[in-house]
This record gives structure tokens, C-alpha cells and sequence, in this order.
């Protein structure tokens, strides 16, 4: 239950890293609110994960989701580029998330 609860703390950390992008400098309220109601509620249920997970592997996992969901909508948001070292990289990341999920167990 904890990697779920993780992996739901790492998808509000890309809706808060992308509200960023449209908070404009926080000068729009709505995803102003927006931004900061997932912030909270990602390193609420980081909190929460960490009851039962190790903190360099959570902490880590939480972070790489959090990465790969911004580079992803980045790409089909606000067209970032997508080049072949690019895709590298990503798969380096998720690759990287893999490891930490099965070397820590549970």
C-alpha cells in the first residue's frame, strides 16, 4: 500500500511542478491554488510513505515520478523537444525507479 500511496504523492508532484508553468509567476490565482493544494497534498502522502519505506529509495522514486511526468507534459504540453538523447535519459530515470522499487522490496 505504501508504493501506491507513493506513486499518488509523485503524480501530485507533477501537477504542482507543471502548475508552476501556468501560475505565470503566481500572478493567476486558480492554478496559483492549484499549485499549492498538490504541492501539499504530494508531501503529505510522501509523509505518509515514508512510514514504511525506506527514505533515499522513496524519496528518490517520488522525485524520478515526479521528473518523468514533467518531461512528459512538457513534451505534450508547452512542445518540448523530443530528441533520442532525450529518451535516453527518461529511460535512464524510469529504469533508475525500477531498481530503487525492486531492491527495496515490499
Amino acid at each position: 500500500m505504501a508504493w501506491v500511496v507513493l506513486f499518488i504523492a509523485g503524480l501530485f508532484e507533477v501537477a504542482w511542478a507543471v502548475g508552476l508553468k501556468y501560475t505565470q509567476g503566481f500572478t493567476r490565482l486558480g492554478p496559483t491554488l492549484f499549485t499549492a493544494v498538490s504541492l501539499v497534498l504530494s508531501m503529505a502522502l510522501l509523509g505518509i510513505a515514508l512510514r514504511s519505506l525506506p527514505l533515499g529509495t522513496a524519496y528518490a522514486v517520488w522525485t524520478g515520478i515526479g521528473t518523468l511526468g514533467t518531461v512528459v507534459l512538457g513534451i505534450a504540453l508547452f512542445g518540448e523537444p523530443v530528441t533520442a538523447l532525450r529518451l535516453a535519459c527518461i529511460a535512464m530515470i524510469v529504469a533508475g525507479i525500477l531498481g530503487l522499487k525492486f531492491v527495496a522490496g515490499s
